[in-house]
């Protein structure tokens, strides 16, 4: 059938290096490819992640989420894309403002529907709040069966959620920073959600202590951690290397990956790691973590604030004899075409 969402308009806050962000962009780059104009507003163009913006992608910018509608009504799309929960007030105002001249609203389900650093209220309000979802969403795509249930559920959408995953990551040529023969890796943004105090206390309990830790990623946090590194004595261990346009040549180095998060939505680093065949640690931040490392011989999964757990996962995997797992494929080669076929399956209706 002939494609009718010919116009995609896409939208976010900035390009400091979020894997909701970077999952967009690789979706637009694969939408591009497919012959689909596609728009993206943004609030803030500069940023690291700015070195993959896509050819041909249009922008607009400087640009405020408070000001989609406008956007939306003048430049008129076939279809809105909405990247990740943090977007999603803006597809409700969207849709309020246009009413029935608003095109269809996909959304993505990037974070997982209950989040633990939320005390009572906020997580009864934050229930509310997805409950909303489906008066204002035609669609919602979650990237694991096991998070696509649980968003349909929160949001009272289930017959109209899909399992769609992340494009997955590809290898940048760029040169290799300075890495130490052997390490501990963790990648991602400095930010409370990550929680990489819990993994930087753990160091100083390790059986080996002079492992080093690697972080490549910044952020907000950045401050905070590097002051609970001088606290521990830790500067020689601990390398802060700040964002990494491609990861996949250092985790391929590292000798296991750890992921300390408070909570998740679809990590993507873990499945990044795995393809390079680096074992995973990751506290159970998401239903996801379970089917991402769902065999003994490619990581561990530990509580949350489950201090010697953590350091007991850690010491297994770091036995100079322990063997590393076989190279597990990352999925969603073909994502960009099946949001494609959803995108003109919606604009059809």
């Amino acid at each position: 059938m002939s494609p009718v969402a010919q116009h995609i308009l896409t939208y976010a806050e900035d390009l400091r290096g979020g894997g909701v962000e970077r999952a967009q962009l690789r979706l637009a780059r694969g939408w591009l490819a497919a012959g689909r104009r596609v728009t993206l507003a943004i609030e803030d163009i500069s940023g690291p992640l700015a070195a993959e913006l896509p050819e041909g992608l249009e922008i607009v910018s400087p640009f405020r989420l408070l000001t989609l509608p406008e956007v939306v009504r003048r430049l008129a799309p076939d279809v809105i894309f909405c990247p990740g929960n943090f977007y999603t007030w803006s597809a409700a105002w969207t849709r309020l403002r246009l009413g029935k001249t608003c095109p269809p609203i996909v959304a993505k389900m990037s974070n997982a529907p209950t989040r633990a650093d939320h005390g009572r209220l906020m997580h009864a309000a934050h229930q509310l709040w997805l409950a909303r979802h489906g008066g204002f969403l035609d669609h919602l795509v979650a990237m694991t069966p096991a998070t696509a249930d649980e968003a349909a559920l929160a949001t009272r959408m289930v017959r109209r959620t899909s399992v769609i995953p992340n494009p997955p990551a590809v290898a940048i040529p760029a040169a290799l920073p300075d890495l130490p023969p052997r390490f501990i890796l963790g990648v991602g943004r400095l930010e409370p959600q990550k929680r990489w105090d819990r993994l930087i206390a753990a160091l100083p309990l390790l059986a080996d202590r002079t492992i080093p830790l690697v972080i490549l990623g910044d952020g907000s946090e950045r401050g905070a951690i590097e002051a609970q590194i001088r606290a521990l004595g830790l500067q020689d261990r601990v390398l802060l290397l700040g964002h990494s346009s491609d990861p996949l040549p250092v985790m391929a180095r590292a000798a296991v990956l750890a992921l300390t998060s408070e909570y998740e939505g679809v990590p993507g680093v873990l499945r990044e790691a795995l393809s390079v065949g680096t074992p995973v640690i990751s506290t159970d931040s998401s239903a996801a973590v379970a089917e991402i490392v769902d065999r003994p011989d490619r990581g561990a999964i530990v509580a949350r604030d489950d201090t010697a757990a953590l350091v007991v996962a850690l010491d297994a995997w770091l036995e100079p004899t322990r063997q590393r797992p076989e190279p597990v494929p990352q999925p969603g080669a073909d994502s960009a075409n099946r949001y494609i076929a959803l995108f003109d399956q919606l604009v059809r209706r």
